[in-house]
């Protein structure tokens, strides 16, 4: 049943798994300090020498990196972020678009720098990649249409005949796939959406994070949200880098500090609406 998944952290151990990152990221720089000069060294000097910050995002991510059909302008906390880190390495900023199912071979094959859009701190990616500390953490929730009759509050998703959508390599599909028990899950792939799924009646729910949940609450009259009534799922979320450079992943972690130090991600969360979610 979801309930089973209702006590995965408790503010505390929200806490200490914060610093037990921090924590882990401090010792792989120390240990790992002289592979990157014995690699032929750090991104960070390759960024340096080509005045070039290459950050991977999503577009399609609400809040977070998101183009604006109407205007095709990006937007979101980590597109201002991501202008910031540049600026404050003093290098010009391009955007390489990607998307959570290429992540891991984007940064492995070196097409980006660094991924900037709210990536979840998963077991499964962190066999892959490496993760700045936090500065956002969600929940799951669901998403559903006001006139669904089938899910009218939480316990209604996990009930026989249910047809629940999750996107396509984002966090919620390894974890409803593990905590639905009677409801049917539907993974949703490009060039399908999931809020085309719901309007068609092909799935009676999706479940998302909060970022992406603003997008429909913001401008789809239709939609409603259902919310765990208590903490079903939370995930913190950062900024991910290929594996084995210790020196880049200590200069992204400088970022991440400073910001959260001078007010910058206080700013940036406030402006696109997700200050709730903030980790200070």
């Amino acid at each position: 049943m979801l309930s089973e998944w209702r006590g995965v952290r408790s503010t505390l151990g929200l806490g200490l798994a914060t610093a037990l990152l921090a924590f882990s990221a401090a010792g792989a720089a120390l240990a790992a300090g002289g592979a990157n000069a014995a690699a032929g060294g750090s991104v960070l000097e390759r960024v340096q020498r080509s005045g070039t910050l290459r950050v991977c995002i999503w577009p399609d991510y609400y809040g977070v990196t998101y183009r604006n059909p109407r205007n095709e302008q990006l937007g979101g906390i980590d597109i201002e972020l991501s202008a910031e880190f540049a600026r404050d390495l003093k290098v010009q900023l391009k955007y390489v678009e990607s998307s959570f199912p290429q992540l891991v071979d984007d940064l492995k094959s070196e097409r980006c720098d660094v991924a900037m859009f709210a990536v979840g701190v998963l077991p499964q990616r962190k066999e892959h990649l490496s993760f700045s500390q936090p500065y956002l953490r969600s929940d799951i929730y669901g998403v559903t249409t006001r006139a669904s009759r089938t899910v009218r509050e939480w316990s209604d998703i996990d009930k026989p005949g249910v047809v629940v959508g999750v996107q396509a390599g984002t966090f919620m599909e390894p974890v409803m796939g593990q905590a639905l028990k009677n409801a049917k899950m539907v993974i949703v792939r490009p060039p399908a959406t999931r809020e085309a799924e719901l309007e068609s009646g092909r799935v009676d729910v999706f479940m998302t994070d909060y970022p992406y949940s603003r997008r429909l609450l913001d401008n789809a009259d239709w939609a409603r949200l259902i919310s765990p009534p208590s903490p079903f799922f939370t995930l913190p979320y950062a900024y991910a880098l290929k594996q084995g450079d210790a020196v880049w992943l200590a200069r992204v972690d400088e970022f991440v500090a400073a910001i959260k130090r001078d007010g910058r991600l206080k700013a940036a969360a406030k402006r696109n609406g997700l200050t709730e979610i903030l980790v200070n």
